[in-house]
């Protein structure tokens, strides 16, 4: 049996991440997947979690408390996490695993677990003071998969068998035919109804967002998703903003297909990164318009079937031009590339790839 001893830079949850897509879809293989550890004092999850059949779950051991000696105290907490890791492996009868790595801080790792091959993840533009990290994992990788031509031209340099996985979605979920607004949203009906997906906090630029719905009163705008306090405080003044809070992934279809338009806006604190976030596939599933902001240099993602644009004024006119648009034209198109996105797809070119590298 495959073995895949997975060290991930999120936990695993109930909406699934990049990381949990691909590895739920790799058959015949059994899966350790190893959560960052929790803050002390927060409610630790029960371990060994089975939440796969082939996929268990552990948390990694809380950090020692801070000493005087930071840099000697980072290394016990590292050989602590390390020896945890060790122990689980002969527990489940793992010898010499396929280590997934997904960020570069688990470089510090390559020396203390036992492995056939490494593979590294990179799923986004780390920042600089992780430059060291991320050039001694990615030369030690038998496989670099990165999210974005950017992130392959970043890390070239340190390896020649990187190969581009973009993010994707389960298509099918967002063109089901059976698909109803969920009876929260029911005023809504028969109004204009621009919506969002993902957490809102102070990293994300809302300009556009405050320009349009000032602009337009008639307008319903839709974010679904986590929002902290200080952007709630920004928005309340809003009356046509509508926060749903998180929505589990089996009912977000639902509350897509009540909107008319979809959009997204720039995260400051990814700036220059071209990854396409898996939300975008998602919108594309719908077949619904789609508008995104972007910085100006940065190259347009699906340039015919989304519309873009680089300031407030621009996001609502391309809002008014989507809501016009005529989306028997466009829509199949946009559900080709999703499906084309398909984590199914994504999930068997990794195992394509492991195997032509004798990973597997």
């Amino acid at each position: 049996m495959k073995q895949i001893l997975c060290l991930s830079h999120s936990p695993w949850q109930a909406r699934p991440n990049r990381t949990q897509q691909l590895l739920t879809r790799l058959g015949d293989v059994q899966v350790l997947f190893f959560e960052p550890s929790l803050p002390k004092g927060a409610p630790q999850p029960e371990q060994g979690r089975r939440v796969r059949s082939h996929i268990t779950v552990y948390t990694l051991p809380s950090p020692l408390l801070p000493g005087l000696d930071r840099a000697a105290l980072q290394r016990r907490s590292q050989a602590k996490a390390a020896d945890f890791i060790q122990k689980t492996m002969a527990r489940h009868h793992f010898r010499e695993p396929v280590l997934w790595c997904t960020a570069p801080d688990q470089a510090v790792y390559m020396d203390r677990l036992a492995y056939r091959g490494l593979v590294y993840d990179c799923d986004r533009e780390w920042g600089e003071e992780y430059l060291d990290e991320e050039s001694d994992l990615t030369t030690h990788a038998e496989v670099v998969f990165a999210a974005s031509p950017g992130l392959v031209q970043r890390l070239s340099p340190c390896n020649d068998n990187i190969a581009l996985l973009p993010n994707g979605v389960n298509p099918l979920m967002f063109s089901r035919d059976d698909l109803s607004p969920p009876p929260r949203l029911a005023p809504l009906a028969g109004k204009t109804v621009l919506g969002r997906v993902g957490d809102l906090s102070g990293k994300v630029d809302l300009e556009p967002l405050l320009h349009a719905a000032s602009a337009q009163p008639s307008w319903t705008f839709l974010l679904i998703g986590r929002v902290t306090k200080p952007v709630a405080s920004r928005l309340k003044p809003f009356p046509n903003i509508l926060l749903t809070g998180p929505v589990n992934a089996v009912e977000l279809p639902d509350y897509l297909c009540v909107c008319s338009v979809l959009f997204d806006l720039i995260r400051t604190d990814r700036l220059g990164s071209d990854v396409v976030p898996s939300r975008i596939y998602e919108y594309l599933a719908t077949g619904k318009p789609i508008v995104m902001m972007e910085e100006p240099e940065q190259v347009e993602p699906f340039p015919d079937v989304i519309y873009t644009a680089y300031d407030s004024a621009g996001f609502l006119r391309r809002c008014r031009r989507a809501l016009e648009e005529d989306s028997q034209l466009t829509a199949p198109r946009r559900q080709e590339y999703a499906r084309q996105a398909a984590w199914a797809n994504r999930a068997a070119e990794v195992n394509r790839i492991l195997e032509s590298t004798g990973l597997f």
